[in-house]
């Protein structure tokens, strides 16, 4: 397991507490799972410690939480890249993962989770585990990797796609007890599991493949099992159509009429409300995972963020998956939230660097219902922490190590990952995870699903 007592020391510490104080010699100590105490480097000179890392040159910060993830999409990665989005999904994503195994759900999960660590995220929000990726393989990588997971098992009982009814691959359909079953029975099995890393949530399948009685079913059961929930809402313009075309005014109303508008909800996407209804979420206490760079690759348009922010909406950010983002990359997403709405909104000022560092940290602990354990650095809080490399050409020089970060960053700066007081990776290197071997068992999963599913993927200029 690692150290009990963690010193890290001299090292740029942005808090995110209350204050969002900066340290410019900061130090923070750990210990076993939790953050004892935060200051400079010299207030806490006195403390012993059975590890010290030394963090000149580099930014300590809280650990990244990522709202909206696919997990066994990275093993798909780049399938259907360019692609129009029922074609996306009718004839590539949903048909790969339709064939899925359990190992190949457990093999994807992994490359995930290694991207993630790699690049700085230390919880994350699974949107949706089909049977057929396997549960409970899923589960044994978070407890192994060490991250801390909400895993929502998909609950569906129709095949349809918004307003597009019936369309839906015939290996992704699964019944609604099937569904509600193998909830329950994960709830049981995980949810607090892993010294509490794990959660387990409903994870509701998108407009048209749940019936108005199944959404109402799983609100009352995610308050009766004190649990949360999580769905796709209004990625697509089909999503309005197809409440307009149940008789409601909007996406809001539908959602209001089906009890999902509540602090235990978090929303994807949520590109297509209309302004006025952004009050409505935003009294709801519901959450919008905002996933900018899926949301610019298919074409699905840009969600009212400096809105919803000025109006006191929780919004945090996803990355989404591997054929939508191709990257699980958090701090290449914060760069394209603080980028993508300055134009749309004509406003330089609009979203900026602090606000994203503010959606990527405090928004994901408020997402995941932990905004009282993680998400900024302070004592008594959970010891998820990273430490961000800033001795780089690319961000040099550092005079505003925020804005460097946000503007200029990636992953691949990220040096240390730990998290509930582990170290998952000490300068680059996985130490929970075999990279070699899994990067192995990634490439020959993947070349025998494309087979299984009669899927050939090629770059669209000749090779020779």
């Amino acid at each position: 397991m690692g150290p009990k007592t963690i010193l890290i020391k001299h090292g740029y510490t942005i808090t995110m507490n209350s204050q969002r104080d900066i340290i410019q010699d900061g130090a923070v100590y750990i210990e076993n799972e939790r953050i004892v105490a935060v200051g400079r480097t010299d207030e806490l000179a006195g403390y012993g410690a059975d590890e010290v890392i030394d963090a000149s040159g580099m930014i300590i910060m809280p650990g990244l939480i990522d709202t909206h993830v696919h997990l066994a999409q990275a093993l798909i990665r780049g399938c259907a890249d360019d692609v129009a989005l029922v074609d996306w999904l009718k004839k590539y994503v949903w048909v790969l993962q339709g064939n899925f195994t359990n190992e190949d759900g457990e093999v994807s999960a992994e490359l995930c989770m290694a991207e993630m660590i790699r690049t700085g995220t230390t919880s994350f929000i699974e949107c949706m585990i089909h049977s057929r990726y396997g549960f409970d393989g899923i589960a044994k990588v978070v407890e192994r990797a060490g991250m801390r997971a909400a895993l929502s098992k998909i609950v569906m009982n129709s095949t349809g796609y918004a307003d597009n009814p019936d369309i839906m691959y015939p290996g992704m359909v699964e019944t609604e007890e099937d569904c509600l079953r193998e909830t329950d029975l994960m709830l049981s099995r995980w949810h607090g599991r892993a010294d509490g890393r794990i959660q387990v949530w409903y994870g509701l399948r998108s407009l048209g493949a749940v019936t108005d009685d199944l959404f109402k079913r799983v609100v009352a059961l995610s308050q009766e099992r004190h649990t949360r929930m999580t769905m796709h809402l209004g990625e697509v313009v089909d999503d309005v159509r197809y409440v307009k075309d149940k008789g409601y005014k909007n996406l809001t109303e539908f959602a209001g009429d089906m009890g999902l508008l509540r602090p235990n909800m978090v929303f994807a996407h949520g590109i297509h409300f209309e302004d006025h209804e952004i009050d409505v979420i935003a009294r709801s206490g519901a959450h919008i995972a905002h996933c900018p760079a899926s949301n610019l690759k298919l074409a699905s348009g840009f969600a009212k963020i400096p809105l919803m922010l000025e109006r006191g909406v929780s919004v945090s950010l996803g990355c989404d998956g591997g054929p939508s983002n191709n990257t699980y990359d958090m701090i290449r997403e914060m760069r394209l939230a603080a980028l993508i709405h300055k134009p749309v909104a004509n406003d330089p000022l609009a979203v900026p660097a602090e606000t994203v560092l503010e959606m990527a940290t405090l928004g994901g602990a408020a997402a995941m219902g932990l905004a009282d354990k993680v998400g900024s650095l302070e004592p008594g809080k959970l010891a998820d922490v990273i430490l961000i490399d800033m001795r780089d050409v690319g961000l040099a020089p550092n005079t505003n190590p925020v804005s460097n970060l946000v503007y200029a960053g990636s992953g691949h700066n990220v040096d240390t990952v730990i998290v509930n007081g582990q170290i998952l990776m000490r300068n680059r290197q996985l130490l929970t995870l075999d990279e070699e071997q899994l990067l192995s068992r990634a490439a020959k999963h993947s070349d025998a699903l494309l087979k299984r599913a009669g899927i050939e993927i090629t770059p669209k200029w000749t090779i020779h």
